[in-house]
């Protein structure tokens, strides 16, 4: 499981004209679900979200989780974190897990994140988005559950 966690300032979800999520300050997080991935991945990454400290104090530091500045997560799929460039210019896309793998994963990371008290909106799983965002730092994480402990 890997998730690109930004910082923002705010950040939407846009299908087919109609806007379906939106945030103010928080995490946008674009969530890719590996074929390899264990199904407790998804609490440990979760936790360690939640748990992020990297919104200013009031001196200025990044000392502060979601929680502590009233915070909300934006979870978005996006499978083309596990796009495969090592041969020629096309991506592979074998490693992602299988859609309905992935967004059972997806949404369970959501929930998990709900758990823990953050408040969550979500993209919609396999369509098309616009993605609007206004990075806040910028502060952006790259979080790869291999690599990753609590």
């Amino acid at each position: 499981m890997r998730v690109v966690a930004q910082r923002v300032a705010r950040a939407s979800v846009t299908v087919d004209g109609v806007r379906v999520a939106k945030i103010g300050l928080g995490f946008l997080l674009l969530v890719g679900i590996g074929a390899s991935d264990a199904e407790d991945e998804v609490d440990r990454l979760a936790e360690k979200i939640a748990g992020l400290r990297v919104f200013a104090d009031a001196d200025g530091k990044m000392n502060l989780a979601l929680d502590d500045v009233g915070g909300a997560a934006l979870v978005v799929s996006q499978f083309t974190l596990y796009g495969e460039l090592r041969k020629g210019r096309r991506p592979s896309w074998t490693a992602a897990a299988d859609p309905e793998v992935a967004a059972e994963r997806v949404e369970a990371f959501a929930q998990a994140l709900e758990n823990r008290g953050v408040r969550v909106a979500r993209g919609v799983f396999g369509a098309h988005m616009e993605v609007e965002l206004l990075n806040d730092g910028p502060v952006t994480l790259v979080l790869d559950a291999d690599r990753v402990s609590t």
